[in-house]
């Protein structure tokens, strides 16, 4: 290994290893061999962070961390979190990670945690202004977009129906930048019917969708409600007609001629921001609930 190692050792754990085969780093083997990988369903229930800023999330994040792997550069990067930590931090060459891994990875960290009980529906629900509710967002990218973008834009929590993907699946925690370990997100328990509960706890509920029936974003009114859920279909078919007979209101995000539609992350967020300040206050939405608690 190069000499020049940290000056000064925050980390209790720091161990290093040239060793490819080394049992220790056993979490983070081969994770391009599909039926080994420790986030999908079925595997381990790991959650996996790449990068400094996702791992930096996942320090600071709910989920129990097991260990780190990672150049010297990019733990050296990350000492001011580890120093809050008691986990073995492995410290080892590029070319002895991508051995480990199965690949390259140009972040140079990763990190492992074990998975934490999912929030219900209703405990999501309690506290949110503004929700994202996701029907049939099967493909990684498009949900880790999707929570980058809710957190970015003052989304409250993610509800995901039927046909979602995994929010923890690496690749989604990757292009979310470490969103989805800070959103909150649970699954819905039946299907359009509990858009139902939304309605009773104060939400009026907005499908978004390119069909020319529904009302251009622009045009709705000052505030919506005092609690708005966008509900978002897939990329390719959008949202059921169930879904959108479910909701109080279909809504379109006008687009200029010979351009039909957007990417449905893409389309969230400009549906998030403009939804968000056509909600009611924080107070509003709080008076809504009391009320409805005394109900």
């Amino acid at each position: 290994m190069a000499s020049g190692r940290w000056e000064t050792r925050q980390v209790a754990l720091l161990i290093y290893t040239d060793d490819a085969a080394d049992e220790r780093l056993d979490d983070f083997r081969e994770l391009t061999t599909a039926d080994r990988r420790p986030d999908r369903p079925g595997g381990r229930g790991f959650v996996i962070a790449e990068g400094t800023v996702v791992v930096r999330r996942l320090l600071t994040s709910r989920y129990r961390v097991r260990s780190l792997l990672g150049t010297e550069r990019r733990l050296a990067e990350l000492a001011p979190e580890l120093a809050a930590v008691d986990v073995p931090a492995y410290v080892a060459p590029a070319e002895v990670m991508a051995k480990v891994i199965g690949f390259h990875l140009n972040r140079g960290v990763l990190a492992v945690a074990d998975r934490v009980p999912r929030p219900s529906a209703e405990e999501v629900v309690e506290d949110a202004r503004l929700l994202a509710v996701l029907e049939g967002v099967g493909d990684h990218e498009n949900l880790g977009a999707m929570f980058r973008n809710a957190a970015a834009l003052g989304v409250d929590g993610v509800l995901l129906g039927p046909g979602c993907a995994d929010p923890l699946y690496r690749r989604s925690v990757r292009v979310s930048m470490g969103n989805v370990l800070r959103v909150p997100f649970a699954s819905v328990p039946e299907w359009p019917s509990w858009l139902n509960r939304l309605r009773d706890k104060g939400f009026r509920v907005a499908a978004l969708t390119p069909r020319a029936d529904a009302i251009d974003l622009r045009a709705l009114p000052g505030e919506v409600g005092p609690r708005i859920a966008v509900l978002v279909g897939s990329e390719g078919h959008g949202l059921t007609e169930e879904a959108i007979a479910s909701a109080d209101l279909a809504v379109r995000i006008p687009m200029s001629s010979g351009v039909d539609s957007l990417n449905v992350a893409t389309a969230a967020a400009v549906a998030f921001y403009e939804l968000a300040g056509r909600a009611g206050s924080s107070e509003a939405g709080g008076e809504a609930r009391q009320v409805m608690g005394r109900g």
